[in-house]
């Protein structure tokens, strides 16, 4: 029986359909010959190569610029197309957390607690913590758990973000609902604000780009959530006044962006993950950006929005 031989040619051509990246032998004549061969053939798989490839060189000099870590991760929902950079470490979730405790209450509500989202919360002044601009003006009244999630992810507000935690089942709740979405990563052990305090050995109130993108991608675009539910957290995500200098402000004015920032300024941290129609009728694209310094310097809002704009065009969408 005879042998099937694999050429040069055979070898760039797996490659570039299925793990992405270019043979390790020596560049001769022969084989620079086969490569183009192949370009030729496949010449979208080989485009989409050199456009990932690109990405990642962009944002490997980002980052040396940026002086800290940038974890990134973009999904294009139309084709299964992503683009990676360190997006399987670990990163602080901070507020984005936020997003996913509404996409937990919303199932809940939906699903187990008929009326949840109109049942009225109350919390004490004790209990407001700051950054809650719109909790802290209803301590005598409350909020419904739709005003609740409304605040958090449009605000930010800090206790809000508690409040809603507190109908899931507090930090292990969401713990539990990351899991119910096949993510094994993702976790968060404290509340606002304690959960800020992390450090880069902590494990606790972390994700990773990519588990947190495909978390994102399974609420608002996916069927994680009812319908209604989706339609309901996209327009809260839409909403959102935090994060105009972040992933929106890498893209181009027309298109939408639903966003969930999040932020600590005693290392440096700056994230944002967001759901984005890049026009009329296209299929939307995840991103998740997480990024962090050394304790004491400064977020850069510049350099989530630069890696914004680096990961759209290496999915071909600029």
């Amino acid at each position: 029986m005879r042998k099937r031989r694999f050429t040069a040619a055979t070898t760039l051509t797996i490659s570039l359909l299925a793990a992405g990246a270019l043979p390790a032998a020596p560049a001769t004549a022969a084989t620079a010959a086969t490569a183009g061969t192949s370009a030729r053939a496949f010449p979208q798989e080989a485009q989409a190569f050199s456009r990932e490839a690109q990405a990642r060189k962009e944002l490997r000099a980002l980052e040396k610029k940026f002086g800290g870590r940038i974890g990134a991760y973009a999904i294009d929902t139309a084709t299964g197309k992503t683009i990676a950079y360190r997006s399987a470490e670990r990163f602080p979730l901070l507020s984005t957390f936020k997003a996913m405790a509404c996409a937990a209450v919303l199932h809940k509500a939906r699903t187990s607690e008929p009326g949840l989202m109109d049942k009225v919360v109350h919390w004490t002044a004790g209990e407001v913590k700051p950054n809650s601009p719109t909790t802290s003006k209803h301590v005598k009244d409350g909020l419904t758990v739709s005003r609740l999630c409304e605040a958090a992810i449009t605000l930010s507000d800090n206790t809000a973000g508690n409040m809603v935690l507190k109908q899931i089942g507090g930090p292990a709740g969401l713990t539990r609902y990351f899991r119910t979405l096949k993510d094994p990563l993702s976790r968060l052990d404290r509340w606002e604000t304690e959960l800020n305090d992390w450090t880069p050995k902590d494990r606790r109130d972390t994700t990773t780009p990519a588990a947190i993108a495909r978390d994102l991608r399974a609420v608002t675009v996916g069927s994680a959530l009812d319908a209604r539910d989706r339609r309901r957290l996209n327009a809260w995500l839409r909403a959102t006044e935090t994060g105009d200098a972040r992933i929106r402000a890498g893209l181009p004015k027309g298109w939408t962006v639903g966003d969930k920032t999040g932020s600590n300024s005693a290392f440096g941290g700056g994230n944002d993950i967001a759901v984005v129609w890049p026009g009329k009728g296209a299929a939307p694209i995840v991103m998740a950006v997480y990024t962090h310094r050394a304790a004491g310097q400064a977020g850069d809002d510049t350099a989530i929005a630069r890696t914004a704009t680096i990961l759209a065009r290496g999915l071909g969408k600029l």
